[in-house]
């Protein structure tokens, strides 16, 4: 494994590999990871992996909690009736703040995302299928030209990394539906705000329901399981 990495980009290389674990479900939501642990298993020095470690904390998917540890985040059903409100309001006041400004640029980057997302699709690479939805819709907030509206989208990317693994493993599918974003690009370069306004309520609320009832089951069978240990 060491003889894959390159030495001057270690940390960012486990950084990635360790968040493909994560959102495969190799490394469950709530599981406690430790920098040994994980620097035997990739076959590193704990120096890189405590980097990788700390890149991943910063972004969210993994939590550090004192006396108790390092734990993959535990996405709840709550969690994700927040991201869903959140993210709605967002990306309408992201559009809100870009649809003057749509030039020739922003068009050739969203089609070129678009393309990239359906590429992944169509190779059945669910994590890059993850990202590359993220950075389709991360698009908006790039150009609009607001540091906090950017830095919000930010904060809440890692969450909506692990909401769309559950999605995937809630609807049993290794990507998106491969028109599910063709709406989206479509009124995205269209002349109507309200149609792309209502466009993003909708986009957001499919699956929707499906997906807390997965994270709501997951919920508790681990309740339950709790219970049987006590």
């Amino acid at each position: 494994m060491t003889g894959m990495i390159k030495r001057e980009t270690m940390g960012a290389q486990l950084g990635g590999l360790l968040r493909g674990a994560i959102l495969s479900g190799e490394f469950q939501p709530g599981e406690a990871v430790t920098e040994t642990a994980l620097a035997v298993r990739f076959g590193v020095s704990r120096g890189p992996m405590r980097e990788a470690m700390r890149h991943l904390t910063d972004e969210g998917l993994l939590v550090t909690v004192p006396y108790t540890g390092t734990r993959v985040l535990q996405l709840t059903s709550a969690d994700i009736g927040d991201i869903y409100s959140m993210r709605i309001c967002l990306e309408i006041f992201a559009f809100e703040q870009i649809w003057e400004r749509r030039d020739a640029a922003f068009r050739a980057a969203l089609v070129a995302r678009h393309a990239a997302l359906l590429e992944a699709i169509d190779a059945g690479d669910d994590i890059r299928s993850i990202d590359a939805e993220l950075d389709l819709h991360g698009l908006a907030y790039e150009t609009c030209g607001n540091g906090i509206l950017l830095s919000s989208w930010s904060g809440i990317r890692a969450r909506l990394q692990l909401y769309w693994a559950a999605h995937h493993r809630a609807h049993g599918i290794t990507g998106p539906k491969r028109e599910s974003h063709d709406d989206y690009v479509r009124l995205a370069l269209g002349e109507s705000r309200e149609r792309m306004k209502d466009e993003i309520r909708d986009h957001m609320s499919r699956g929707l329901d499906k997906t807390m009832a997965f994270v709501s089951s997951v919920e508790v069978e681990k309740a339950g399981s709790n219970r049987r240990k006590t």
